[in-house]
C-alpha cells in the first residue's frame, strides 16, 4: 500500500521514480502508471491534480503523462483555460510532444468551449512550426466522435485555409490529417477545399485526402489483404 503523499511536488516524483523503473518506457507502460494515479486522484482537488502535472512536466519532461493526468480529471480538465493551454503547451517541439498535447488538451478544450478559436488562429499564425501543426491537429477533437466531435465544417476549414500554403513537412502532414478527419463528416466539403486550393496545396495532401475521400484510406496500396 502507498503511502499518502503531503504535496504535488512529491506525487510528481513517485510517478517519475515509477515510470524510471518500468522495464520498457513506451507508452503502454506510463499509460499503466498514469491510469493507478488517475484513479487515486479521482477525488482529488483540481488544484492539486494541475500543480502535479505542471511538477511532471517542468521538473521531469513527462509530457503524455501529465497531460492524460489532466484530461482525465474532470474538474481538472474543465479548469483549463487559454492561459493555463498555452503554459502546458511550453516548449512542444516535436511530432509526439505536439500531438499528445494537441490531441489530449487542446482539442478537447477547444471542443468543449474552453478556449476560443482566436486562440487557435493565432497557434496558426505562429513563426514557430510546432504551434502552428498544434493548431491543425486540434481541429481533429472537432471530427472525431469518440471524443465527442460531432463535425464542424467550419472551424475546421477555417484552420485548414490559412495554413494551405505551408508546405513545412510538419505542417503540411497536419493539414493532411485534419482534412481527412473532416471527411466522414463532410466530405463534399472536403472536395470542395481541395478543389478551391487545389494550386496551393501540396501533392500529399492532395493525394492523401484525395485516397480518403475515394477509398476510405490515407494510402489504398498499402492496404493488407
Amino acid at each position: 500500500m502507498r503511502r499518502s503523499v503531503s504535496s504535488p511536488k512529491e506525487l510528481a516524483s513517485q510517478i517519475d521514480a515509477e515510470i524510471r523503473a518500468l522495464p520498457a518506457r513506451d507508452v503502454p507502460g506510463v499509460r499503466a502508471v498514469r491510469r493507478r494515479r488517475s484513479r487515486e486522484l479521482q477525488q482529488a482537488p483540481a488544484e492539486f491534480v494541475l500543480a502535479v502535472a505542471r511538477a511532471l512536466l517542468a521538473e521531469y519532461g513527462h509530457r503524455s503523462a501529465a497531460y492524460e493526468l489532466i484530461a482525465n480529471h474532470r474538474e481538472g480538465f474543465q479548469r483549463i483555460g487559454e492561459r493555463e493551454l498555452e503554459e502546458l503547451g511550453q516548449g512542444i517541439d516535436s511530432w509526439w510532444s505536439v500531438d499528445s498535447f494537441a490531441r489530449t488538451l487542446a482539442g478537447l478544450a477547444w471542443l468543449n468551449g474552453q478556449v476560443s478559436d482566436e486562440l487557435i488562429r493565432k497557434w496558426a499564425h505562429s513563426g514557430d512550426r510546432w504551434w502552428r501543426r498544434a493548431a491543425l491537429v486540434s481541429t481533429v477533437a472537432l471530427n472525431t466522435r469518440s471524443q465527442g466531435g460531432m463535425g464542424d465544417t467550419e472551424k475546421t476549414l477555417a484552420i485548414c485555409s490559412l495554413l494551405v500554403h505551408d508546405h513545412d513537412d510538419i505542417v503540411l502532414k497536419a493539414l493532411s490529417w485534419a482534412l481527412r478527419s473532416l471527411v466522414a463528416h463532410d466530405p463534399g466539403a472536403v472536395a470542395g477545399f481541395l478543389e478551391q486550393h487545389q494550386d496551393a496545396l501540396a501533392a500529399r495532401v492532395k493525394r492523401e485526402v484525395t485516397n480518403k475521400l475515394k477509398t476510405g484510406l490515407k494510402n489504398p496500396r498499402g492496404r493488407k489483404v
